[in-house]
């Protein structure tokens, strides 16, 4: 199972709990990160192979941007959940979608529905003129 880095926003006891479900998980504010940007949190996640968890819109349009394999990035849109909460939706998305995690992908979750992009992202071609149209 792809190991996580779980982003300032989200409970600080949320990774003991994921580990006591047997998931491997760190809270950036226990490596230094905690006043890290975006893109520092992205290199670490990069360098260590781990998967960003977040509650921040901005990692997906970072790595969309980028059209990086590399990391996942799980966004999470439901407020107001205490550490173990996070913590239990958090491995039933791992349990749901292994293979788009281990495979790069951007996941947005929300009270009613998971969604995938897999990574990375392809931007539209650009169209073409017709031969006379300016």
């Amino acid at each position: 199972m792809t190991p996580l880095l779980l982003d300032q926003g989200l409970p600080r006891s949320a990774p003991r709990h994921l580990q006591q479900l047997g998931i491997q998980a760190t809270h950036v504010a226990d490596i230094g990160l905690s006043q890290a940007s975006d893109s520092q949190i992205i290199d670490q996640a990069r360098s260590d192979r781990t998967a960003i968890v977040t509650l921040d819109a901005d990692f997906h349009a970072l790595i969309a941007v980028s059209g990086a394999a590399r990391p996942t990035v799980i966004r999470i849109r439901r407020e107001g959940l205490n550490g173990a909460e996070i913590a239990a939706l958090i491995a039933d998305v791992l349990l749901r979608l292994p293979e788009a995690i281990a495979q790069g992908a951007l996941i947005t979750v929300t009270e009613r529905t998971i969604r995938i992009r897999r990574l990375p992202v392809k931007r539209p071609s650009p169209t073409r003129r017709r031969e006379g149209q300016s």
